[in-house]
């Protein structure tokens, strides 16, 4: 799980990744995974936004990233493809967390992947009385 912070919603983050180019999406963080060889087994980064995680984008590599420090920094190379997941409210958190398989949200149906996103708060209140 990562905070997107920044960005509004899904719809947001795809937009902001499109300025970098047609290649793959592309998050540098400070810290290496420690367990690199489950995120690249399949594994996905759920975005958290505002509060409620409501997509995620699977890894498909991690490679080495130095700036101009000189500190060694991990880019996760992400599929373009940005999922939504059923909103699930998320309180807020430093860095990112290892998110177990059974507690990642499941994709949504692909007839509602084209739905318009729902506010963040609006999201979160519907998650929270169970009815996304």
């Amino acid at each position: 799980m990562k905070l997107c912070v920044g960005a509004e919603g899904p719809d947001d983050l795809l937009e902001w990744q499109r300025r970098f180019g047609d290649g793959p999406a592309v998050h540098v963080t400070r810290m290496w995974p420690k367990r690199e060889d489950e995120l690249l087994a399949g594994g996905s980064i759920y975005w958290v936004f505002k509060g409620v995680m409501l997509a995620r984008q699977r890894i498909v590599r991690l490679d080495e990233h130095h700036r101009d420090d000189g500190i060694r920094r991990c880019a996760l190379i992400l599929d373009r493809d940005i999922v939504p997941v059923t909103a699930v409210p998320r309180r807020p958190f430093q860095g990112w967390r290892y998110l177990p398989a059974k507690d990642a949200p499941a994709d949504m149906p692909r007839g509602r992947a084209g739905d318009a996103a729902l506010p963040p708060q609006m999201a979160a209140a519907l998650a929270e009385m169970g009815l996304v």
